[in-house]
């Protein structure tokens, strides 16, 4: 009896065990056919350089190592198993409730470097944990989730739209044990969305949480090709938005269009904020450009400036841009001193003087041609056709 017991005890233990790799398993003969997860360094969102992969491993470097989850969602985990862990390892982590799955975005000394820029201090207690590099039941079952994404996506925003929400849902992550899903979305205003969360609770079978977030974490989060040509910079390494005014544009003298200026995310480019504190530096240090410049034949008018180039452009007539007049800031510093006192300038500016010291920008590709890399034809090419075609018409004309 007692063998018996336990023959059956075995029994169910295989058929658990049978069941939980239900998903790998195929018919008879059939290899277990796992997707692609390759990891390809350089191409995710929000990736990081490993500049200290160099430096000498030390004790505990990977008690705390970084973890990126769906787009620009990353966290910090603490490895309790002492895994040996590397960049691009899928990796099982804790979750409220079950388990969620991502890869290894960041480990050893440049964690503790990303905490001290993002000003972070985290207790051991205050972390997740990480519990295992992933299984291939894992995998499978992520593999899964993240199909799931884009059609729950969809049906989503078709219920808040019945339900008259004023909101946009943008992006949708499932967990990676599929228990939960994360529903991203836009909204100008307070929401109440408790009915829809009841809904899609009972759509989906699923916990749900809904999480707000900006048109600029919109954009990162989808990713594309910004006016530069250039992936997004919301999408490859911004992750502190910075407020961007109609003023960065004007210290940097561009056009205040709002097409050229406004992002994918239909908000001012956040380039704007790269530049502005050199043209803000340069002009420190320029008069003002509101003072007109007197001169005995006629009064000028500032229309624009070249910062860099330290130039105001003037002009006759206030309200056009006819006839301008180029001006280093030196002389209108010089002529505005004048007029303080009284004293009108006889002219804007000496031509022949403005003609020897003006600077004009060489043409380093003037003498190399676009097809300088192409293979050289070979030499006596015609005439060896024109030969050929020769021969032929005598021997034509032999054979008649």
């Amino acid at each position: 009896m007692h063998l018996f017991t336990i023959f059956a005890l075995l029994i169910q233990k295989r058929s658990i065990f049978m069941a939980e790799n239900d998903e790998l398993q195929g018919q008879a003969g059939e290899e277990i056919r796992m997707p692609n997860i390759k990891y390809k360094p350089g191409c995710n969102k929000l990736d990081s350089f490993n500049w200290l992969k160099d430096l000498p491993d030390t004790l505990n470097e990977n008690e705390i190592v970084e973890i990126r989850f769906k787009n620009t969602r990353k966290g910090f985990f603490r490895n309790v198993n002492n895994l040996r862990l590397e960049i691009g390892d899928i990796v099982a982590v804790e979750a409220s409730p079950g388990h969620d799955i991502g890869r290894i975005s960041m480990i050893g000394n440049l964690v503790r470097e990303q905490l001290k820029e993002l000003k972070v201090c985290p207790s051991p207690d205050d972390l997740k944990k990480v519990y295992r590099k992933a299984k291939p039941v894992d995998i499978q079952k992520w593999e899964e989730a993240k199909m799931l994404e884009t059609p729950t996506m969809l049906r989503s925003r078709k219920i808040s739209e019945e339900l008259k929400l004023n909101m946009k849902i943008g992006d949708v992550e499932y967990q990676g044990d599929k228990t939960k899903a994360i529903f991203y979305y836009i909204a100008d205003e307070r929401v109440d969305f408790r009915q829809l969360i009841k809904v899609l609770a009972e759509e989906f079978k699923v916990r749900i949480e809904m999480r707000q977030i900006g048109a600029r974490q919109e954009a990162g989060r989808i990713g594309g090709i910004g006016s530069c040509g250039r992936e997004l910079c919301c999408s490859t390494y911004i992750t502190n938005f910075i407020s961007v005014t109609t003023t960065h544009a004007k210290y940097q003298e561009l056009s205040l269009n709002p097409q050229k200026l406004a992002g994918q995310c239909s908000k001012l480019k956040c380039c704007l904020n790269f530049e502005v504190d050199c043209y803000v530096d340069a002009q420190k240090a320029f008069p003002p450009k509101e003072v007109p410049l007197e001169t005995t034949d006629s009064i000028a008018y500032f229309q624009k400036m070249e910062v860099h180039k330290g130039v105001y452009w003037y002009s006759t007539d206030q309200h056009s841009t006819a006839n301008q007049i180029a001006v280093p800031v030196q002389r209108v510093r010089e002529i505005q001193a004048m007029n303080k006192k009284g004293i009108k300038a006889e002219r804007l500016i000496d031509f022949e003087e403005i003609g020897e010291n003006e600077n004009v920008s060489e043409d380093l590709l003037k003498n190399n041609s676009l097809t300088r890399f192409d293979p050289a034809p070979p030499k006596n090419q015609h005439h060896k056709h024109f030969r050929k075609k020769k021969h032929r018409r005598f021997n034509d004309k032999k054979n008649k």
